[in-house]
């Protein structure tokens, strides 16, 4: 909810609220009652239904997170196993089913209590408190007119769990929708139902179990769905789309209300058909404006719904008081600007109490965290561009939680600088990049159980075929499934073997595989030995002489790529669609002893720093650490950081093989590694007390150190190093990667290209690839 993107959402929740307290004061009702029909029955009507569709939207993916493998996905043998819920392979995470319920229900208790002296007032209290209308008080009708949007939020996500638990999202959305159609029909087209002897028994029915059909039950499921959908499907539209569609919609919208209310059908006109697409627009429209998150506006928003009809009496009463009731309740204009100030002064004076503390610049930094910085991806990607031939893009490899800098984190930055390919190692990665709003195309590189093939559709994610056989596993699941097709060309891992023409027609040729890419790995590309360097080329050569014979038979291999991080550093020049970059997109190599044939300006974009907690005096003969390992050879002042190989550091820097910076000075490790905690050596670092802070990659001052350094002086590569970085590390976002445009060649570069650019097309391609 803080992250960036959803500024749209938050900005809009705060005029939804202004529209909830015009519907409830008749802003325009003095003047023209039917502009004032137009804004508080029909247009205002958006806000309760907006509210749920952001509740789906930011709850229902947090909530989907994990698979069950013993589930049969898509079979609609799905079942609800304790506080487990199952739809389409995923599991429903109980965990923040039950921490929305328990926030949810504390703010209605408290809304409750805090209407009950108006309640007591009214006489209302005694009627509530009978046994046949306490249930139907507190599960719809909210104890008083407002708060029924609580417990049908509630009502609503819990109906949409059970239905994911038991169909996929297309049974999902029919079923709301029947609901939806149930609750218009004793709504805004109530006059319809009166038309039907049955249908009005029905109702007559239903009207003795709550009072109104706009509830968790029938109305809330179908918005609440639509927000987990637009979660889950991204944004794949461009603003002036949503924008039409929403100009449209809402002319619509406008035109059935007054219809309606010329026809006089209306019970209770909180409902309309055509809301659907109106709010389907709306929130699309929002999340594609984006933004800054602020937990502010939502929190006003919020205070504002809570508390506005609190203010209506407190504004009419100091009229009355006052004798300005012809001014402040009978001008209907003047009554609502009064509400609005007097709630949103009450908002104001409550959000220190709701916000807590403010947060600061060390918020977050308590014990360890990651500072991520998004001008330096920016600068990478820059760089990145400049080095590849026009036409080939960025196919930006976040696996492995992208290298350990936070894979939902860097797959937002990299969109906003344009980059809309993606390329991780199993669905589930995949999957929560889309529950996170991720855009564009995402290859699964490694292999998915039929389990999981459901995702892949649900998710539009595109997948690898690894090999004939895999590729009739995938035909034969039902309807198209996007793929590219590996092809091994010597690394004999994935893939078909480059020489089995026969075998890659067969997957060509499957029907349901919409095959839109084509790739392979280059093994030793990372190498500049000759040796490794002959088997690269013969590696390339090999992928498009495959390449070549397949377009010869009329197939069309879609997007072609082959490059990883030191693909691109070592052979830029060639002819592809995508490049697959990895680590060297975050600005760190494998290997601090690699040499590159083009050596571009990366800046690191990740520093793990520290918190020390504890530093104390040692004589000489002092054992430190585990097993007794370091001993002191004279007096010397020992510090305790607050990092470990619980957070993915190497046990084995231990023994003063590694060091972290203090105060710009290095100090070297001692001991043995903890699971939480590391000793260093500050003998010669003045000063350094508790709560000083200890980067173990990065810069501080003039001394520096570089994960490189780190992976070497562990005996490991850079990627096994950054990957293994844990989750109780937590990622501090910087700046923001705003997208530029910097495409550079330096004579050194173009002279390069000039030389070694080749087409497939060249009948001197093999001979220009040798050279």
């Amino acid at each position: 909810m803080n992250r960036n993107g959803y500024g749209g959402i938050d900005r809009f929740r705060l005029i939804a609220a202004l529209l909830v307290v015009a519907v409830h004061t008749l802003p325009l009702v003095s003047l023209s009652p039917l502009a004032d029909f137009i804004l508080t029955h029909v247009l205002a009507r958006v806000a309760v239904p907006f509210f749920f569709m952001a509740t789906g939207f930011f709850l229902l993916p947090d909530m989907l997170p994990a698979l069950n493998h013993k589930n049969n996905a898509g079979t609609g043998t799905n079942s609800i196993k304790g506080h487990k819920i199952f739809c389409e392979g995923k599991r429903v995470d109980y965990k923040a089913l039950k921490t929305y319920f328990k926030k949810t229900a504390s703010i209605y208790l408290l809304a409750v209590l805090m209407y009950l002296p108006l309640n007591i007032y009214t006489g209302r209290l005694a009627e509530m408190l009978k046994p046949s209308s306490l249930i139907r008080e507190l599960a719809f009708g909210g104890t008083f007119y407002h708060l029924w949007y609580l417990p049908a939020g509630m009502l609503g996500v819990l109906t949409v769990c059970i239905l994911l638990s038991r169909f996929n999202w297309k049974g999902v959305f029919f079923i709301t929708g029947l609901l939806y159609a149930a609750a218009l029909l004793g709504d805004s087209y109530y006059g319809l139902t009166l038309k039907f002897d049955g249908l009005k028994n029905f109702y007559d029915l239903l009207f003795i179990c709550f009072d109104y059909t706009r509830n968790g039950l029938l109305m809330a499921p179908v918005f609440i769905a639509l927000g987990g959908g637009a979660a889950l499907s991204g944004r794949k539209y461009p603003v002036t789309a949503y924008a039409a569609g929403l100009s449209v919609s809402a002319t619509l919208l406008l035109t059935e209300g007054l219809f309606l209310k010329q026809l006089g059908w209306q019970r209770h006109d909180s409902m309309y058909i055509m809301l659907l697409p109106c709010l389907f627009f709306l929130f699309r429209l929002l999340l594609n404006i984006g933004g800054k998150a602020s937990k502010a506006l939502r929190n006003t928003a919020l205070i504002i719904y809570l508390v506005h009809p609190l203010c209506i009496v407190l504004v009419r009463g100091l009229g009355k008081v006052l004798d300005l009731t012809s001014l402040l309740v009978d001008n209907s204009m003047i009554h609502y600007a009064a509400v609005v100030v007097t709630s949103v002064l009450c908002a104001l004076s409550l959000l220190p109490f709701i916000n807590g503390r403010k947060d600061d610049k060390n918020a977050g930094k308590g014990r360890a965290w990651a500072e991520i910085r998004m001008e330096n991806l920016r600068n990478n990607v820059e760089q990145f561009r400049s080095i590849l031939p026009q036409g080939c893009r960025i196919m930006a490899v976040v696996k492995a939680n992208a290298y350990g800098h936070g894979d939902v984190e860097m797959a937002a930055g990299l969109n906003k600088l344009d980059v809309n390919a993606f390329a991780v190692a199993t669905v589930e990665e995949g999957a929560r990049l889309r529950r996170k709003g991720i855009t564009g195309e995402i290859l699964i590189l490694g292999y998915t159980f039929p389990e999981e093939f459901s995702l892949l559709k649900s998710y539009s994610l595109t997948q690898t075929v690894i090999d004939s056989d895999y590729a009739a596993m995938l035909n034969s699941y039902g309807g198209k499934i996007r793929v590219h097709v590996k092809i091994d060309t010597g690394m004999h891992r994935l893939g078909v073997n480059s020489k089995d023409i026969d075998g890659l027609l067969s997957i060509y040729n499957c029907k349901n595989l919409a095959i839109n890419g084509t790739f392979t790995h280059l093994s030793s590309c990372d190498s500049l030995l000759q040796e490794d360097v002959d088997f690269t080329l013969r590696q390339i050569e090999q992928f498009y002489k495959t390449l070549y014979k397949l377009k010869q038979v009329g197939i069309n291999p879609g997007r072609v790529h082959l490059q990883s991080s030191y693909g691109v550093l070592n052979y830029p020049y060639l002819k592809c669609d995508y490049a697959r970059v990895g680590i060297a997109l975050y600005g760190v190599l494998s290997d601090k002893n690699h040499v590159t044939r083009v050596s571009p300006c990366l800046s690191p974009v990740l520093s793990i720093k520290a918190r020390v907690v504890l530093t104390k005096k040692i004589e000489e003969g002092d054992k430190v650490g585990y097993g007794r390992e370091y001993t002191a050879g004279g007096k010397m002042t020992i510090a305790v950081v607050a990092i470990g190989y619980g957070d993915g550091i190497p046990r084995n820097l231990s023994a003063g093989k590694g060091h972290v910076l203090i105060r710009g000075e290095k100090a070297r490790i001692i001991g043995r590694i903890c699971m939480d905690q590391m000793m260093v050596d500050v003998s010669n670092i003045p000063r350094v007390v508790q709560g000083d802070i200890a980067t173990v990659i990065g810069g501080d001052g003039r001394e520096s150190i570089s994960a490189e350094s780190v992976a070497a002086c562990s005996g490991t590569l850079t990627n096994e190093l950054l990957s293994r970085l844990g989750q109780r590390i937590v990622r501090m976002v910087t700046g923001d990667p705003i997208f530029k445009e910097n495409r550079v060649f330096t004579p050194e570069l173009k002279k390069f290209y000039e030389t070694a650019r080749f087409s497939i097309k060249s009948p001197h391609f093999f001979s220009m690839l040798h050279k």
